[in-house]
């Protein structure tokens, strides 16, 4: 009974989301559940409580930081000229409503992998990809805007799962004893059939839609917004409007791309993940002098800076991170101190007692870690608070209940968990409702493209990434499948090891 009490929180927070009730007010509240029965249950004060909540908060305050900086790459962007350039390259070489949502995945991917942020990769690929798949739908726009926009999702987890410069993938790692590059190595093949198996899923399912195969050009793109939408888009988001007249002209020059390349090859020599991001930022503003997108001067007027680089960090890059602090931020802070409370509960250990009961081999033990991770993300709504609450509780269980041949056995074991812990949370959180990855990139896709309650019919909301977001499922379903059916043996270096090499401690005896 005192076990099902302490889930009371999460079926608060839960019931709340799927009432329509704000984030920003549905995690305070379920936070306030869970810290009476924090009191009630288990005796502690509530300074221990808010101890707890806070130490939760700090988790994540990078990522807090990095995603004020991705709003700002976001908007730098669009009204500089990169995502117009993209766009401009992409309809001169034919792209289609059918072909759209496979590029949109390739790019995240890649953009993903090589930034380490799957917030920053869908930032930074939203405003081109959004609005290229608006372009291109035809007499679908709004299939085509679906599939790109869950195209986009999910392959910007894909970097978060497998990057060497992913905090979640270092993180993951970190928690069970494991060296990064052993991750990637382990399970890249697998990671990479996922990606290509995604792109094979969303190319059928544009077809299947019936998704347009004709070509547009700028001018053809542009006829499909009228003065009305320009004119809300104006109030709404004037870099918008920036990206769609600078797409009109047909003006932009293809070096614009450059800054969105600057991004990618940073990361991959390794720098941290505010280089990279700050690099797009400050080369948009650079090359936006020589295409005309962004003006020189800085000086003080009245005692105040005035000039086009003053314009340009305050209409951009302040703006960027004003958005990000109006709500995204606030809210997941309340969901990461709810997820400090359920911890500091204990809130699992009925749950971690049950796998065990219920494995009658290792791989089906293993397969509860992963079932344990999932609902532990579920559970608390966020993956880094997944990844360093259920992490420990997965390593404890595999050590305590588990008997390795050897030490390579043992590591091969903490490498599935980590892949577990990682996977589950990034992937995972495509799949959850009331995720604050799912509300972060409600608030990015809004901001980003504010015609989309238009295009859907309806106000873009959580459930709108869920139905076709093919690279998640995917991930999530493969990993667990492959694991407890032991079929992952036919993965190259993905193979866990089998009885007699390790058993379970209970059989034993």
């Amino acid at each position: 009974m005192k076990a099902a009490i302490k889930f009371l929180p999460v079926i608060t927070l839960a019931a709340l989301m799927v009432l329509g009730v704000d984030a920003l007010l549905a995690a305070p509240i379920a936070w306030l559940v869970a810290v009476v029965i924090a009191k009630l249950c288990d005796g502690y004060k509530f300074q221990e409580i808010l101890d707890a909540s806070m130490a939760s908060v700090s988790n994540i305050l990078v990522a807090l930081f990095i995603l004020m900086f991705a709003y700002g790459m976001a908007n730098v962007f669009m009204a500089t000229g990169v995502g117009a350039s993209v766009i401009r390259i992409a309809l001169d070489l034919g792209i289609t409503a059918q072909t759209v949502a496979v590029v949109a995945l390739c790019s995240t991917g890649i953009l993903s992998v090589a930034t380490g942020t799957s917030w920053g990769t869908f930032a930074a690929c939203a405003p081109i990809f959004l609005w290229l798949g608006y372009f291109v739908g035809g007499d679908n726009t709004e299939g085509t805007f679906i599939l790109t926009l869950c195209a986009s999702a999910g392959g910007a987890c894909f970097g978060d799962n497998i990057g060497l410069i992913s905090d979640t993938t270092i993180v993951s790692s970190g928690i069970q004893g494991v060296e990064v590059i052993d991750r990637i190595r382990t399970q890249g093949v697998w990671s990479i059939g996922c990606l290509i198996l995604a792109g094979v899923v969303f190319f059928v399912v544009a077809i299947g839609m019936g998704l347009s195969t004709e070509t547009v050009n700028a001018q053809q793109a542009f006829d499909k917004i009228d003065q009305d939408m320009l004119d809300f888009l104006a109030e709404e988001k004037p870099a918008a409007v920036d990206l769609l007249t600078q797409v009109q002209s047909g003006t932009i020059p293809y070096y614009m791309i450059i800054p969105l390349i600057l991004v990618v090859a940073l990361a991959v020599m390794g720098l941290n993940t505010f280089a990279c991001i700050g690099s797009g930022i400050v080369s948009g503003y650079i090359l936006g002098l020589f295409a005309g997108t962004t003006e020189w001067g800085l000086g003080i007027e009245d005692g105040s800076l005035v000039g086009g680089l003053n314009d340009f960090l305050n209409d951009q890059v302040i703006a960027g991170f004003a958005d990000a602090g109006s709500w995204v931020i606030v809210m997941m802070m309340w969901v990461a101190a709810f997820g400090g409370v359920m911890g500091l509960m204990d809130a699992f250990a009925p749950l971690a007692k049950l796998i065990v009961k219920m494995s009658n081999k290792v791989r089906v033990l293993m397969f509860w870690n992963g079932v344990l991770c999932i609902l532990g993300n579920a559970i608390l709504s966020d993956e880094m608070a997944q990844i360093v609450t259920i992490g420990p509780i997965i390593k404890q269980v595999t050590a305590e209940n588990v008997w390795c041949e050897n030490e390579e056995a043992e590591y091969k074991l903490k490498l599935r968990n980590a892949t577990f812990g990682d996977a589950m949370g990034v992937f995972g959180s495509q799949l959850i409702p009331w995720h604050v990855y799912l509300s972060f990139y409600v608030g990015i896709a809004s901001g980003v493209f504010p015609i989309a309650n238009d295009v859907l019919g309806h106000e873009l909301n959580q459930m709108d990434f869920i139905g076709h977001n093919y690279m998640a499922m995917i991930a999530v379903v493969t990993l667990l499948l492959l694991t407890v059916t032991g079929a992952d043996r036919f993965v190259p270096l993905f193979r866990l090891p089998r009885e007699p090499e390790v058993q379970l401690k209970k059989n034993m005896q």
